[in-house]
């Protein structure tokens, strides 16, 4: 019926503390740089999905596809005749002066113009003469890629 007590082979009871037994020091980032990563990947993914937020249908057309180097403003058409430069309402009053506030390359920006598919044709043509009639040149208009089946 004998029990010891403190006898780990250790004089006087005590207990020396090894260093293998220290608290460690050291972190691990290596979960912490591995959601970094995916976080930016997920924001290259969808950054391009962000760059122009109007709902638009859009016709379709067969022509190729240009090939930017830089973002271009975007000014977009709605079915009602509401015009958007980038994602903001504006009336088309406004549109020349803001233009040239935002234009970094003066009058030779590349605009784009997206008109949506139930638009006035004629809506769309007055937009189109007003910007070239305020001297931008580089005015493109904005389609869908056709689907061939």
């Amino acid at each position: 019926m004998g029990m010891s007590v403190g006898g780990s082979g250790v004089s006087g009871g005590r207990r020396r503390r090894s260093k293998r037994h220290a608290p460690m020091s050291e972190i691990n980032v290596t979960p912490f740089v591995d959601v970094m990563l995916v976080l930016l990947i997920i924001f290259m993914v969808a950054a391009p999905l962000l760059t122009v937020g109007v709902p638009i249908d859009l016709p379709e057309t067969a022509a190729k596809q240009l090939n930017s180097e830089t973002q271009p403003i975007t000014i977009s058409v709605r079915e009602g005749g509401q015009v958007f430069l980038q994602e903001t309402e504006i009336s088309a009053e406004e549109l020349i002066p803001k233009l040239q506030a935002i234009a970094k390359n003066g009058y030779e920006e590349r605009l784009y113009v997206r008109g949506d598919k139930a638009t006035d044709y004629g809506t769309v043509m007055r937009l189109m003469g007003a910007l070239n009639q305020a001297g931008y040149k580089k005015i493109g208009l904005v389609t869908l890629q056709e689907q061939t089946n």
